[in-house]
């Protein structure tokens, strides 16, 4: 995602140029202070390597509505598995390798975990263009939304640009992508934050919030690499993934880091071929009265959708659960920290991986994602 520049819970409409106002700098100030004192307090969660074992059942794994939130596992806990990133996102696993990729974005990295002995590759990826998002198509292939476009890696090292345009102009900033596995299409959004930020990329200085064009969905055909639109609703689309039916596409909205008539939800589109149709908003991210970011997403085997969410604060940010069919929030795993996105890997498929501001995270679940990547 990228820094923000709007408190999401502030409705303040005192702005400078680039859409920080005073009042957000005052209280971005005390929201910082308070969260040091949290932060510091003696009950505050230990994720260290020589921290005390975790007893059972995690209490950050929450059961909001136990009828419709079966994933939890009584005997597991949260564990952190690396931390030392600026912002870690973009979680991709590979199940030929049995390893986990994501990206530092302002480290210009990408670091890999490998599953059979925990190592972690800390430069698999220098540098990386800033790169975002990843996935791999089926052919077991990375794809990565770098800065400025979209690209694959191939099996012999080399690196393919498959979108650097579209309707003729330059892409915004490509974030994040999902792969169908029937037609091989990619799924991709272009909301831009690599363009109006120098701490994740460079700055486009085209003077807009929309670095180039509208910010966008689109889809990439695998065979005649045609780029299409496929919808442009949210404000700036962040991530995106398909229902375990593939039947539906979900799309995070973050516009709220610069429009201040964005609202943090979560769109659904009805999935027909190459089209995308229905738009309407499933999820509204608000809680207690407080509304965080839905940056990454995917979707489990039973068709709930896991959000990876933040910058409110402890008892929000981490990782919500919600029920496609009414977008009922039904279950959380609370984390120390901003949560950009996650994945499902492992041999089972049934552990979720976390990207979370400076650090990895993982849980097993009693469920598994509903795709291979």
């Amino acid at each position: 995602m990228t820094r923000i520049l709007t408190n999401p819970n502030d409705n303040s409409s005192t702005t400078e140029p680039g859409g920080l106002g005073r009042r957000d700098i005052l209280r971005g100030a005390a929201v910082l202070a308070a969260s040091t004192v949290l932060a510091s307090g003696a009950d505050a969660r230990d994720f260290g390597a020589n921290a005390e074992p975790q007893r059972y059942p995690d209490p950050d794994i929450i059961a909001i509505d136990p009828k419709r939130f079966k994933a939890k596992v009584g005997n597991t806990s949260i564990k952190r598995l690396y931390t030392g990133c600026l912002w870690a996102e973009g979680p991709a696993w590979n199940a030929q390798g049995q390893y986990l990729l994501w990206s530092d974005i302002p480290a210009n990295r990408q670091l890999r975990y490998l599953d059979d002995d925990g190592h972690i590759s800390e430069q698999f990826h220098k540098p990386s263009n800033e790169g975002n998002g990843n996935s791999f198509d089926t052919e077991g292939r990375q794809i990565t939304a770098e800065r400025t476009r979209l690209v694959r890696y191939e099996h012999d090292g080399s690196v393919t640009a498959l979108a650097e345009q579209a309707n003729g102009k330059p892409l915004n900033g490509p974030n994040d992508m999902v792969v169908h596995p029937n037609d091989k299409s990619i799924w991709f959004t272009d909301p831009g934050y690599g363009a109006i930020s120098i701490y994740e990329g460079k700055l486009a200085n085209t003077g807009s919030l929309q670095p180039y064009q509208k910010e966008a969905v689109y889809r990439l055909d695998a065979q005649s690499g045609q780029l299409t639109k496929v919808a442009d609703e949210p404000f700036k689309p962040n991530g995106i993934a398909f229902s375990h039916d593939y039947k539906k596409v979900y799309v995070c909205d973050t516009g709220i880091t610069h429009y201040p008539q964005a609202e943090n939800v979560v769109w659904s589109y009805d999935l027909d071929g190459q089209k995308l149709s229905n738009p309407k908003r499933l999820i509204d991210m608000k809680l207690d009265g407080k509304s965080g970011f839905p940056d990454g997403l995917r979707a489990d085997t039973e068709g709930n959708i896991w959000v990876g969410a933040g910058w409110v604060g402890p008892g929000y940010d981490g990782v919500q659960v919600f029920a496609s069919t009414d977008g009922a929030r039904i279950g959380q795993i609370l984390l120390p920290e901003t949560c950009a996105n996650l994945c499902f890997g492992g041999k089972k498929r049934n552990r979720l991986f976390m990207t979370a501001s400076q650090s990895l995270y993982s849980v097993y679940v009693e469920t598994q994602g509903a795709h291979f990547c």
